[in-house]
């Protein structure tokens, strides 16, 4: 087990959807993006993917509120 990005413990182990992190994080790893171009980049991810439009706005809502304390 390894610390993740927020202190979030890591299994070394690499599930099947964590291939596509990968491939992102090495094609993509040293971009700069803003929230901006995320989320329009999701929109046009579910408009494509409709059955994917839940577990997009988890993930939305969940990015969006890191950061509060409510969650502690």
């Amino acid at each position: 087990m390894r610390p993740g990005r927020f202190g979030t413990p890591i299994l070394d182990l690499m599930y099947f959807t964590d291939r596509g992190i990968e491939e992102l994080e090495k094609r993509r790893g040293q971009e700069e993006v803003t929230f901006e171009w995320l989320a329009e980049q999701l929109r046009t991810f579910v408009d494509l993917n409709p059955d994917f439009e839940v577990p997009v706005e988890r993930l939305a809502t969940w990015l969006a509120r890191l950061d509060d304390e409510d969650d502690d």
